[in-house]
């Protein structure tokens, strides 16, 4: 049996993620702001609460009611909504900082909250969705792209660390998806001249917490139909 907890998880990748998890047989914790991680855990026969990547406490109740249930976690999917937008220098302090604790302070938190766990498994694997833009920002999206690029400097960080401990983490890094609505030049862009389905990204995602990626840590793989430009 393994166990895998999902933030984010009511709707698009983060419950793409959850069914392409449920099939290859994982034990599911589910996290969303709506009632939707609730629902789809109950379906799943795993565990859905109601609860915000922004409140510490909510990710607590998540690991504890799953370590109470199953009594280990070897898979986390850190995955968040989209923090504020504006022109780069009128965003204020308080987006600024609202896009820190969204998009990093979960995955630094879930860390802290799970690696005692997986050290004494001896394993474990974290998974953290971030964005195309991660590492070629869009003015589009100052915010998104300035903690995303942090998120993927923590997981080289935490790979270097706990490597030789048996745990591992990684990114994978969408590009546009058909979990949201897109303009035709949008979908002209992409060298594939369509948009993923989610089901692929969460295909992505599950590869590189399965056995079959067991030799990668630390990596930040773009699955984005070929859209960013850098080698």
């Amino acid at each position: 049996m393994k166990v895998a907890l999902i933030t984010a998880a009511g709707r698009g990748i983060g419950a793409g993620v959850a069914q392409e998890l449920h099939q290859r047989g994982y034990q599911l914790g589910l996290l969303s702001p709506s009632e939707s991680a609730t629902q789809l855990g109950k379906e799943l026969g795993g565990i859905g609460i109601q609860g915000s990547v922004l409140e510490p406490k909510d990710l607590s109740r998540l690991v504890e009611e799953v370590l109470a249930r199953w009594g280990r976690i070897d898979a986390v999917v850190n995955h968040t909504g989209h923090p504020p937008k504006g022109d780069l220098l009128e965003i204020s302090a308080e987006d600024w900082q609202r896009g820190h604790d969204m998009v990093l302070a979960p995955v630094i938190e879930m860390a802290r909250l799970v690696t005692p766990t997986m050290l004494k498994q001896g394993t474990g694997a974290f998974v953290n969705i971030t964005t195309f833009a991660a590492y070629e920002p869009s003015l589009i999206f100052p915010v998104s792209c300035t903690y995303r690029a942090a998120v993927g400097a923590f997981t080289r960080l935490y790979a270097d660390r706990y490597a030789a401990q048996g745990l591992r983490m990684n990114a994978v890094l969408p590009g546009f998806t058909d979990s949201l609505n897109h303009k035709p030049e949008t979908v002209a862009s992409i060298p594939m001249k369509r948009v993923a389905a989610v089901s692929e990204i969460a295909k992505s995602v599950a590869f590189l917490l399965s056995e079959d990626a067991s030799y990668i840590t630390g990596q930040s793989l773009r699955v984005d139909g070929g859209i960013t430009r850098g080698l």
